[in-house]
């Protein structure tokens, strides 16, 4: 059998499908794409956006309402009630940072796999994959409100997938290409250099073999001629 690494390279994704399944394996280097890495790097900072907009709020507002509530209280000395307020404040920071945390992680995990998803399928990135992205994840956030929260959530998802995709254009417009296109390159690009590292290696095989075949040729003409 031929050695591992010299048959022909695998011909590029033709259909959305395989170009889907394609963001989720990893390289020769064991990376994921670029796409999918940043789609976990974005739930990531929307979970610390979701935090901080749920738990300062609500951190500032317990601190007050402990503060209120225990004027007529008796503490040991002004740092045990500043340490009481705080830790009043920090329960409502986790407990209330929690909810928006998971929520706002959650919906951006799930708008960025869709509109990636796509983009990955359609071959192309359009302000229309990210307004059907927004449209997707509000009807899935608000379903269980039934037919109106479902055309809530689609109507609010839209409107917040238009202006999200058409800043994610423009941002892709001053950097030349999207990410789409930019893989798309860079799999053509690649595909090529082994394509042509496959057909010097075929090659180079093919005139070793003519090599030795040669060399095997003049001991039997030479034995021949004895005769």
């Amino acid at each position: 059998g031929a050695p591992a690494g010299f048959g022909r390279p695998a011909p590029l994704p033709q259909t959305g499908w395989e170009r889907l399944s394609e963001l989720w394996q990893r390289d020769e280097q064991q990376q994921y794409p670029e796409e999918t890495v940043n789609i976990a790097k974005s739930a990531f900072t929307a979970g610390v956006v979701g935090w901080l907009y749920g738990g300062l709020p609500a951190f500032v507002s317990a601190r007050k309402a402990f503060i209120e509530s225990s004027r007529g209280e008796m503490f040991q000395n002004r740092a045990d009630a500043v340490q009481s307020a705080h830790r009043a404040g920090l329960r409502s920071f986790i407990r209330y940072g929690w909810r928006w945390s998971w929520r706002v992680a959650a919906f951006a995990t799930i708008f960025n796999v869709v509109s990636t998803g796509l983009s990955a399928y359609r071959d192309k990135t359009t302000i229309s994959n990210f307004a059907a992205a927004g449209g997707f994840t509000g009807a899935l956030f608000r379903m269980h409100l039934g037919l109106q929260g479902l055309a809530g959530g689609i109507v609010f998802g839209t409107a917040f997938g238009v202006p999200v995709g058409g800043l994610l254009m423009a941002m892709y417009g001053m950097a030349g290409e999207t990410l789409q296109e930019k893989r798309s390159r860079e799999r053509k690009e690649l595909y090529e250099q082994r394509l042509a590292e496959w057909q010097s290696r075929l090659s180079m095989t093919e005139v070793l073999g003519q090599t030795e075949n040669s060399a095997q040729g003049r001991p039997e003409m030479e034995r021949a001629r004895e005769l």
